[in-house]
């Protein structure tokens, strides 16, 4: 913007706003340790394949499943896509039977897929709200103590990101808007019955005077605390694959498509 008058968001800058949602600095494992990078650091072009759900034993392994590359794509790989002829198998997702702490639904099952399930509430809380007060008490209720600190949250950090870019402090203002929807998801493995490497791929719209549209790709390590999902640990986890739902590439990735239980 120049002086007091605004003026049209350039697909560039929308793109760079965007972008702001995919600083992932090591993307947590539930949370993780950060040093702010961007999706398009992480899009060296290498196709690393995905990681297969498979049962894990033992801290030293999960951690080391958190880590492990999953497939790398470029930034392009998140705007859009050419439909796959036939789709991803689908992924059931339990529905929540109630609203939690921090004004987040839960109620999901003691199963990966209700795992899954409580991530996304958490994630589209987060990313559709872009408070940082919000965020910050949705931390505070759903980050097992001693895991990954507020500040280093990857969710956090995107929201901050977001409305910096945005030119907005605080929170996001008025006119503009925020939806976050889950359009895929995977199982990166299982530690046990109580110990989750969930993921899931959600659709981001954003309007901010004119809307921009995005996949965005997100893991954690949940475990089951307190009757409910939490998020857990503080160590790295590699950076899920951005890909546009549908398409033959976001299979490959790993990505089943999201199906609601009872839909």
């Amino acid at each position: 913007m120049t002086g007091d008058q605004p003026q049209a968001w350039s697909r560039r800058r929308l793109w760079a706003l965007l972008a702001g949602l995919c600083v992932v600095g090591v993307a947590l494992l539930v949370g993780l340790g950060f040093a702010i990078r961007t999706a398009v650091v992480h899009a060296t072009g290498t196709n690393t394949p995905a990681v297969a759900t498979r049962p894990i034993d033992g801290r030293v392994d999960r951690d080391a499943l958190l880590a492990e590359p999953m497939l790398q794509v470029a930034p392009a790989d998140a705007l859009g896509g050419a439909p796959a002829v036939e789709p991803a198998p689908a992924l059931t997702v339990p529905n929540s039977t109630r609203t939690g702490p921090a004004r987040v639904v839960t109620g999901f099952p003691r199963t990966p897929a209700g795992a899954v399930g409580q991530l996304a509430a958490i994630e589209q809380t987060v990313l559709s709200e872009m408070d940082v007060a919000r965020a910050g008490e949705v931390h505070r209720a759903w980050v097992v103590p001693g895991a990954v600190p507020v500040d280093q949250w990857p969710l956090v950090r995107h929201v901050q990101s977001f409305l910096g870019s945005a030119g907005m402090t605080g929170r996001l203002e008025a006119g503009a808007r925020v939806t976050v929807d889950p359009v895929a998801a995977q199982v990166k493995g299982t530690d046990g019955p109580d110990g989750v490497v969930a993921c899931v791929l959600v659709d981001v719209r954003a309007l901010v005077r004119v809307e921009s549209r995005m996949a965005y790709g997100y893991c954690e390590a949940m475990a089951w605390r307190e009757g409910r999902w939490m998020v857990t640990s503080p160590r790295p986890a590699a950076v899920a694959p951005s890909t546009w739902p549908g398409t033959e590439l976001a299979a490959r990735a790993g990505w089943r498509t999201w199906h609601v239980a009872g839909e």
